[in-house]
């Protein structure tokens, strides 16, 4: 058949029952539902038992066999199947479910939909009760509402009536996760996705008795192979689901083990009693026989009792302790003559109050293939895909990280709810931070945030998706984890309150040190890394023992603070004086004061080179001194006090010593030209320049602060007083 004949979208119903499987496909036009194919097949293998698949791979190859014989009946590819589940494990569970308006409110489709979805939402928190010991999740395969209530009162339909308040008493119908799950991966095996699950009673039902019917008390038994499906009207309603595990099976079993004859032998002598006079077949010792079928029918009489009494107890249980007025019988197992007659015994009904439906409730299906015959058998595989165009089971299934997860359609599932649902940690979902620093400066708290780690990476069929992305069925989510950013690091060096310097002036000369840093009482340099919990200060001072230690030089009698005379412990804070005779300097100094073309250890007794009272940093850094002109006079140089973490003082002094002007070089001097703050600058009198000497030809202040920080830059990036300067250098040099 050429595809183009049917309308646009075709169903693909697949009922796979305990003894075979058959695939119907059509499509709703008007009323009327319309067969355009249909194929059966039987298990090879008991690879089902009790509507229950036990051998998924054979399962799966059956259903692929359906799958490609339909494909070619009707020249179109099938990608989507509906399915039915059954089992003796079902669960029902009978719930109210109420809601109230602030005012009269006049009753939509949508408030029906939301209080059947709020009754679903209860009975799932009575099934979690239930089960709560059991070790199987239970998965809701279908409701039915029992009845609504408009103001307490019942009513039929609840939609266009005004009421304060809406009711419904609604069945759902439960299933172990492991049934449902099995028939998934059987059908994907096949190279299908579902479209819809629903129950197999709820599919015979909606096919077999019709809405007008369903105010009788009318028990529906479904007698498959494997399993009996019940379902029982009541008021126009569906009142009750249940299944018991005999079935058809029971019997075939039973003529197996009377006339010695393998299973499938004894399948086809069951079927053989309702067409022929005489059943003739062959046992396993080879030996061919030939018996009446009333023979076979009186050697299976116990095991029919069984079956019958069995569905009976199951139908007066779920119709509280009363027989129903009627029973309808569908499927192959209830074809044996005698099998209506004792159920309708055990019900205490009259005979003719207990029928096998076949024809009469296929009224509004039409067979468009040849070959096909209504019969009691398309029933169920009708039915689900009737269920295809009702979706009564508001469920959808999804795959997150090759994880499937049912989820409970609200009709606004995002990809955030189906991470949760799969147990997919939250913190995981979101970018996470690494590890903070709390810490004080000068009693004051601060903190420094780890860095922020990517977002999780989510993929949605392929595509890149966002958590608010919303999804459907059989959609699949791929989702990477969130990343942690990397830990706070901090330094010393990085602190606002660091960037600002201190003055000093010894012995008239001009010493711009860095300000001392304690961490927990001890000295620490400018790359000492932050720690949580480190208490920071900076001192706005030196003490007098200090700044002469640090200097290295050894004073010579007493020693005057601002011109006074004071102790080593003394405080010297910005811009203080210092004067002293330094051992030794001064027969020097009466021609000048520091000979900048000497070398460190030419220098008597400047430098004492044995002395120990360096100080040692807590993080293993020390404190260097290097010199650097402070005006063009060469007796007027500052001392620029610099922390450095991985030098020692001796080599800087002598890195520094090549970069100062000595008399012998002073006419290889060379002029640069440089950008200041966007002014033009010329520096002269050295052959090398650092950041410092910008001071000497660009005028800033250093001393007032006018701002939290003092900001410098070479080209853009960060520098310091000893950074060095080259020719067309852009320089920002500014307050923050």
């Amino acid at each position: 058949m050429e595809g183009q004949r049917y309308p646009g979208h075709l169903v693909f119903g697949l009922d796979i029952g305990t003894r075979s499987l058959v695939g119907t496909v059509g499509y709703k036009d008007d009323n009327k539902f319309k067969v355009v194919a249909q194929c059966v097949k039987e298990h090879e293998t008991r690879a089902m038992l009790d509507g229950q698949i036990h051998d998924i791979p054979k399962v799966s190859e059956s259903i692929r066999y359906i799958k490609d014989t339909l494909e070619k009946q009707i020249g179109r590819k099938i990608t989507n199947v509906c399915i039915a589940a059954a089992g003796r494990v079902l669960k029902t569970i009978t719930i109210n479910a109420n809601v109230e308006f602030q005012s009269e409110t006049v009753i939509t489709k949508e408030h029906i939909h939301s209080l059947d979805l709020l009754g679903v939402e209860k009975a799932y928190d009575e099934m979690r009760d239930e089960t709560k010991e059991d070790s199987s999740d239970y998965y809701c395969v279908g409701y039915s509402p029992v009845r609504y209530y408009l103001n307490n009162y019942i009513i039929t339909n609840l939609e266009g009536h005004k009421a304060g308040k809406i009711g419904v008493e609604l069945l759902a119908t439960f299933l172990p996760d492991e049934v449902i799950d099995s028939l998934y991966i059987a059908v994907e095996k096949a190279g299908l996705l579902v479209s819809s699950l629903t129950l197999e009673p709820i599919a015979a039902i909606n096919i077999a008795i019709p809405d007008k019917f369903r105010l009788l008390n009318i028990a529906l038994v479904d007698v498959g192979a494997g399993t009996s499906d019940i379902s029982i009207t009541k008021d126009g309603s569906i009142i009750a689901y249940g299944m018991i595990p005999y079935a058809g099976d029971e019997i075939t079993e039973n003529i197996s083990q009377n006339y010695l004859v393998e299973f499938s032998t004894a399948e086809k002598m069951k079927a053989a009693c309702l067409r022929k006079r005489t059943v003739s077949y062959k046992d396993i010792m080879g030996i061919s026989h030939k018996i009446m079928p009333e023979e076979i029918l009186q050697s299976v009489e116990n095991t029919v009792e069984k079956i019958t009494k069995g569905i009976a107890d199951k139908i007066m249980d779920l119709n509280g302790g009363k027989t129903v007025s009627a029973v309808f019988l569908v499927g192959g197992g209830g074809k044996i003559p005698t099998f209506v007659t004792s159920l309708a015994e055990h019900l205490g009904l009259p005979k003719d109050r207990v029928a096998l439906r076949g024809v009469e409730v296929l009224n509004d299906v039409e067979i468009l293939q040849q070959g096909i015959k209504k019969d009691p058998l398309i029933v169920t595989p009708i039915g689900i895909c009737l269920n295809f165009y009702k979706q009564t089971n508001n469920f959808i299934t999804v795959t997150v990280n090759e994880e499937r997860v049912k989820l409970y359609d609200n009709s606004k599932l995002t990809i955030a709810d189906a991470a949760l649902q799969v147990g997919f940690p939250n913190e995981k979902l979101f970018p996470r931070r690494g590890k903070a620093i709390n810490f004080t400066v000068d009693g004051g708290k601060r903190f420094k945030r780890g860095e922020l780690g990517e977002a999780a990476q989510i993929a949605l069929n392929g595509k890149t998706a966002s958590f608010n992305t919303p999804i459907s069925q059989n959609d699949k989510i791929d989702i990477k984890e969130s990343t942690k950013g990397a830990d706070a690091v901090y330094e010393i060096r990085q602190l606002p309150e660091y960037e600002s310097t201190i003055t000093f002036y010894v012995n008239g000369k001009n010493v711009i040190c860095p300000k001392l840093v304690m961490v927990d009482n001890e000295l620490v340099s400018e790359f000492y890394s932050i720690c949580d919990g480190d208490n920071i200060t900076i001192l706005n001072y030196y003490t007098l023992e200090q700044v002469l230690e640090f200097m290295d030089i050894e004073p010579h009698g007493q020693i005057e603070v601002n011109h006074v005379v004071s102790p080593l412990t003394e405080k010297v804070y910005e811009n203080f004086t210092i004067d002293c005779n330094i051992k030794e300097w001064e027969q020097q100094e009466e021609n000048t004061d520091i000979k900048l073309n000497e070398k460190p250890n030419e220098s008597k007794n400047y430098i004492d080179e044995s002395s120990n009272t360096r100080p040692i940093l807590k993080d293993g850094g020390s404190l260097d001194i290097s010199f650097t002109e402070a005006n063009k006079s060469p007796k007027n140089h500052s001392l620029d006090l610099n922390l450095n973490k991985n030098s020692n003082m001796e080599n800087s002094l002598k890195e520094d010593n090549k970069e100062l002007p000595n008399a012998d070089s002073l006419n290889e001097k060379k002029e640069i030209h440089i950008l200041v703050n966007n002014k033009e600058v010329t520096l002269s009198g050295k052959d090398k320049y650092i950041f410092v000497d910008i001071l000497d030809f660009y005028y800033f202040n250093t001393k007032v602060a006018s701002g939290n920080s003092l900001i410098q830059k070479v080209n853009g990036e960060t520098a310091d007083f000893t950074t060095p300067i080259h020719n067309n250098d852009i320089i920002e040099l500014y307050w923050k």
